[in-house]
Parts: C-alpha cells; sequence; structure tokens
C-alpha cells in the first residue's frame, strides 16, 4: 500500500494527511543533491546557528524544506536547525508549525554512512511541550530510502521505490526487547549516575552501537530494541542534542511505539521550550532501560 492510500485506510485528518504526503516528496529532492552536492564534502565557510560548520548538502537540505514548505503555505511556521529564527509563512492555510533536522549525520558524508531527515508537526507554536505534537516523521537516506512516522497511534515504516513512491514495508512497529546501547559523549566527561548505568548495562551484556547518526541510531533502536543516549557531560552539563529538532520528534515516535524518553529525570517531552536552540540531555528507547537510568539519577 501506498503512504496516500495508507493515510486515508488510517483515518489522518485531512490536512495532517496532505502535509505528511508534501514532506514526503521532499525526501527525493534532498536524494537528488547527494551526487552533486556531496563529492564536496569540506564545509561550506559559514556556521548555522549552533556555531557549527555547514557542510553543502546541509544547506541544499534546509533549502529543499524551507522553500517547497514556504510555497507551498502547507504550514505556518517553520523552524530549522540550519535557520536562526522562526519563520512565519504569511497567508498560510494552516497553522502547523513544523520543526526540522534538515540533514542529522552530515559528519559522516565524507565516509559515505547513513544520514537522515528528522521533522515534527505541531498544532501551532512550535516552541510547545513535545508530547502536544501532533505527527512525527523521519527520511532515512542509506541503501534504500525509508520512511517512518507516527500520528501518535502507531508508527509505521515506508520503503521509497524507483519512481519515489513510498510503499508500505512494517506496520504498528513496536519496539523489542534488545541489548543494544549507543551512547554519545566521551567516557572520561561521563557524570556520575550517568557512568553507573552505562556499568550497569554492560555488566547485562549490550553491544554498543553508534553511528554518529542520531536518527540512524534510533532507528535502529526501534527495530533492534535498547536505548541511545546523549546525557549530560563534563563540559555539556545542558546535553548537546536539541529539544526542538532531535529530541521531540524522535521522542514522539519512540514513545509511539511503547518506548520512553527522558532527560535522566522525567520525560523531555514535558519541557516547554524557551529558545529554539534549547538543548537536553538524551535517553531514548526501551522503557526499562529509561526507568534504570531515572533510579540512578535519583540515588545519585
Amino acid at each position: 500500500m501506498i503512504l496516500k492510500d495508507f493515510l486515508t485506510h488510517e483515518g489522518t485528518e485531512k490536512d495532517l494527511a496532505e502535509l505528511i504526503l508534501f514532506l514526503s516528496r521532499q525526501a527525493s529532492e534532498v536524494r537528488k543533491g547527494f551526487l552533486s552536492t556531496c563529492m564536496n564534502t569540506a564545509a561550506c565557510g559559514t556556521k548555522n546557528m549552533f556555531g557549527e560548520d555547514q557542510k553543502p548538502l546541509d544547506k541544499y537540505a534546509d533549502d529543499v524544506f524551507v522553500e517547497a514548505l514556504k510555497k507551498s503555505k502547507l504550514v505556518r511556521y517553520i523552524a530549522t536547525e540550519e535557520q536562526d529564527s522562526i519563520i512565519e509563512v504569511k497567508d498560510a492555510k494552516h497553522n502547523f508549525g513544523v520543526v526540522i533536522d534538515p540533514l542529522d549525520g552530515s559528519s559522516l558524508l565524507d565516509v559515505n554512512l547513513c544520514v537522515g531527515s528528522i521533522i515534527g508537526i505541531c498544532p501551532g507554536n512550535v516552541l510547545d511541550k513535545g508530547k502536544n505534537m501532533v505527527a512525527s516523521l523521519y527520511m532515512l537516506y542509506g541503501p534504500i530510502t525509508t520512511l517512518t512516522y507516527t500520528t501518535g497511534s502507531g508508527v509505521h515504516e515506508f520503503v521509497q521505490d524507483e519512481k519515489g513512491e513510498f510503499f508500505l514495508r512494517k506496520k504498528d512497529i513496536r519496539i523489542p526487547d534488545g541489548k543494544i546501547y549507543s551512547p554519545g559523549a566521551l567516557r572520561k566527561d561521563y557524570l556520575p549516575a550517568h557512568a553507573a548505568w552505562i556499568k550497569d548495562l554492560e555488566e547485562k551484556g549490550y553491544k554498543l552501537r553508534f553511528s554518529g547518526c542520531f536518527v540512524a541510531d534510533v532507528h535502529q533502536i526501534l527495530h533492534k530494541g535498547g536505548v541511545f543516549t546523549y546525557p549530560a557531560y563534563k563540559g555539556k552539563e545542558k546535553g548537546k542534542l536539541r529539544l526542538l529538532y532531535e529530541a521531540n520528534p524522535m521522542g514522539m515516535l519512540v514513545c509511539a511505539a511503547g518506548g520512553a524518553v527522558s532527560d535522566g529525570h522525567g520525560s523531555f517531552r514535558e519541557i516547554v521550550p524557551t529558545d529554539i536552540g534549547q538543548r537536553v540531555p538524551i535517553y531514548i528507547g526501551g522503557k526499562n532501560e529509561v526507568a534504570l537510568i531515572e533510579k540512578y539519577m535519583r540515588e545519585g
């Protein structure tokens, strides 16, 4: 079943279904830029709002999403990791707000590893709790291009064919029991409770799998079980990953698949963002692993 028919079959609200389908079409446009743009893996000489060097494909992917959304007028607000401020679309047809990491994992481009696009859809203002998102999705550009989405009641994966159409690959994904852990940050910089948690996982036989692409690592957790973390650590006590563009959209997907999320103390989906660049410690994956870190945090 193709994505359009599946959205109708699932009874997705008409305007939301239109937006999800529109966003899915941008995957082909992003992928088109790989051959021409990836030949140049050097930085552009510009930085994003976080002070990080932008690669040509970062800017290319950002332009694909931003310009397409502005032209479509399907959303009122657009916030992306590559933009310094929220973009408001005049005469928008709907009140949706979207938050986008146009190309997660772009530091891996020069070694030809998997990258992806992460998108969250809000009912309006993008500076809202993650739990109020109405949908989230990601596109993963690997050996094949896949799209995984949720509107809150199930997580469904689609694969793109040679004509650009997305076909259902797996319905109602549920995180299985598994023993994979994907840990960001250097071990020497771990804070005590986090270090104790990591030791516990390792003693239980968890295997380390970390690619450097957040969306790819969480995709693996969705299918194989376990937990991803980029914690608070020495020098980055507020965490590294972004609440709006990375944590909340992927958090919605993981929770809809029967998993859990936390900043170490409680669900980061309950946090009201104070600005578009806000960072947060992340624990995302199986309920048991997330409950365990909160136990270690409580006990100090």
